[in-house]
């Protein structure tokens, strides 16, 4: 017999599956009345099974009217997501380089698209300050990550 927890993440991802955009929301109390559970065991599985490394976005909110909203991420968002977070004004050329590189190896990106995005990052390197390099380069991966 399963335990608990594989009874909760199995009865959202059930409910998750039957929506058409990969986004349910669900109020503790009637997942807790459907398994006979404690709400801190869902609680526990949301921060356990349901993460965004996992590709899942968790919305809660406790007390009368709460809710749970879950969405499900795509992969690939997620790589975008965290290229985006590690740019800074201190990130490396040859960081950013190797950035573009994966998302080639991995066929996030095409060969001509990798081509545009490197002249575009080569001269953002030569002619900006830091601070507006950093915002080029994330509308860059924001417009991947958007059309992908």
């Amino acid at each position: 017999m399963s335990n608990i927890a594989d009874l909760i993440e199995e009865y959202i991802l059930r409910r998750l599956a039957a929506q058409q955009n990969g986004k349910v929301e669900l109020r503790r109390t009637d997942i807790a009345d459907e398994i006979s559970c404690a709400p801190s065991q869902i609680s526990y599985v949301l921060s356990t099974r349901f993460t965004q490394a996992k590709g899942f976005v968790v919305e809660s909110r406790r007390g009368l009217g709460g809710f749970i909203r879950i969405a499900q991420v795509p992969f690939t968002n997620l790589i975008y997501q965290d290229m985006i977070e590690k740019m800074d004004g201190n990130t490396e050329y040859a960081e950013v380089q190797s950035m573009v590189r994966y998302l080639l190896q991995h066929q996030f990106i095409a060969s001509r698209e990798a081509a545009l995005m490197m002249q575009v990052i080569t001269t953002a390197y030569d002619k900006l300050e830091p601070k507006d390099r950093v915002r080029l380069i994330r509308a860059l991966l924001l417009t991947l990550q958007n059309f992908s």
